[in-house]
This record gives structure tokens, C-alpha cells and sequence, in this order.
């Protein structure tokens, strides 16, 4: 079986809320912290696969997505893997999945999974908590399917994330409109946060049948320096309006 293993020597922290600066790593500490609380990380097994397969729920991210044979594509947060299998089926031998997450013992198990399912086109990594360690110029889409609210720095996350797409690259992102203290995060929230460091929305879908709402994010011009990006207050965003299904450029 030749599907590679990349354990990165990184910090597997437990995501406390952002508000414990004291916390912070070394590496995030250029950027600003998030002005509102994280989910913890829970299990990886987000829901039943076959509950989520009677849905349709991969089927329809990946087609909103427009993932086709040969793409590139790094899976977020894959925990134990859903995403992963599904989207390596669909890029097919020409393509290649990259899975990543900060949780080494879910990656281990992800990885027993890949060779019993004979996924040779399926690489795994370790990431860190502001730092997705992504290879640069790779990926036609990188997921974050329901694990964007559990990421403790987003500023640097994001930042990090950004060298990682290739030309015309896209970030999809899936999550629940709810506090991002209750496992989601509110749509205008979302859009700040990306649009803080430098990406612009360019879908938005209310989709039930996956649980939340399907995003999509292209890289808006330059990258923003560290120093220049502006945490969101969502007091503010409060009072303003949620984003409302721009179309896609």
C-alpha cells in the first residue's frame, strides 16, 4: 500500500476558548484573537455515515463544489474520515486527497482505514491548531466541513491556508448557523473572519439536508499582512444582515 503518511511534529493543544490569550502558541501570536468564543473538539465521528449517506449529504457538497475526476483536494478536520473516502472516489485515480487533522490518535485510525480501503490516492497529515501545513500552490478545493468553529486561531489559520491553493483554488466550508460555542457559526461571522484576511464569498447556500450551509471562498487579491487584519466584533455583527446567495464570478 503506498499511501503516505506525513506526521508533522506539532502541538495537539486543546482548543480552550480564544479569550485565554496566556494560551496562545508562539506561532499566532502576530495575529488577533478571534472576538468570540470556540467549541471544543469533540469526537471525530460527527454522526452515523449511513445517516449521513440516506441524506445524500456528501453527494451534494461535492457536487455544489464541483469536484470532478483529477482534482486535488485536501480534507480539514477529517477525523475519521467521511469526507475523505468520498472525495477520493470521486477525484479518482488521476486525483489526489489530502487529510488532515490535529488529532493524532483520528489520523491513526484514518490511516488503518485508507490501506484496508486500498486508497492510493489518499496522503494524511498532522496539522497544528493555527496551521493547517498544507504544501503550496496543491489544491483545486480545500473542505472544511463542520470543524471551522472548533479552530482556535482563525486569523492565522487562515493565513497559513491561503499559499496552499492553486490557481483558481476554492475553500468550501460547511457549518450550522448557531454560537460558534455550540458546534457552528453564524454566516456573517464566517464572512468576516475570511474577508479579514483576504478571501471574498462568492456562494452561499442554506442547505438542511447537510446540516447548515454550504460556503464557497476565493482568495480576493492580495493576502493581508498579519498586522493589518482586523478581528471581527460580533457585536457589530449583529445588527447587520446575513450574506444573501451571491453568485458565483
Amino acid at each position: 500500500m503506498r499511501w503516505l503518511v506525513f506526521l508533522a511534529m506539532a502541538s495537539l493543544a486543546a482548543c480552550q476558548p480564544s479569550e485565554q490569550a496566556s494560551d496562545r502558541a508562539e506561532t499566532a501570536l502576530e495575529f488577533p484573537l478571534p472576538d468570540r468564543p470556540v467549541s471544543k473538539v469533540t469526537s471525530n465521528q460527527f454522526s452515523n455515515e449511513d445517516v449521513r449517506d440516506s441524506r445524500g449529504e456528501a453527494q451534494k457538497v461535492m457536487d455544489l463544489a464541483n469536484i470532478a475526476d483529477g482534482n486535488t483536494v485536501a480534507d480539514i478536520g477529517a477525523g475519521e474520515g467521511y469526507y475523505t473516502v468520498r472525495l477520493a472516489a470521486r477525484v479518482g485515480e488521476t486525483g489526489r486527497v489530502l487529510a488532515q487533522d490535529i488529532d493524532r490518535e483520528a489520523l491513526e485510525r484514518l490511516g488503518s482505514r485508507v490501506e484496508r480501503e486500498r486508497l492510493d490516492n489518499v496522503s494524511i497529515k498532522l496539522g497544528q491548531p493555527d496551521d493547517p501545513q498544507l504544501p503550496v500552490d496543491s489544491f483545486d478545493r480545500i473542505f472544511l466541513v463542520h470543524m471551522y468553529h472548533e479552530v482556535t486561531e482563525p486569523y492565522a489559520f487562515l493565513w497559513r491556508l491561503w499559499p496552499a491553493l492553486a490557481q483558481g483554488g476554492q475553500v468550501i466550508v460547511v457549518d450550522t448557523d448557531r454560537p460558534t460555542d455550540q458546534h457552528g457559526i453564524p454566516p456573517l461571522l464566517l464572512v468576516c473572519e475570511f474577508e479579514a484576511v483576504g478571501f471574498r464569498l462568492t456562494e452561499f447556500v442554506e442547505k438542511p439536508d447537510i446540516r447548515g450551509y454550504f460556503a464557497r471562498f476565493e482568495p480576493d487579491g492580495t493576502r493581508r499582512a498579519p498586522e493589518e487584519i482586523e478581528a471581527c466584533s460580533t457585536g457589530k455583527l449583529s445588527r447587520a444582515r446575513a450574506p444573501n446567495k451571491p453568485s458565483t464570478s
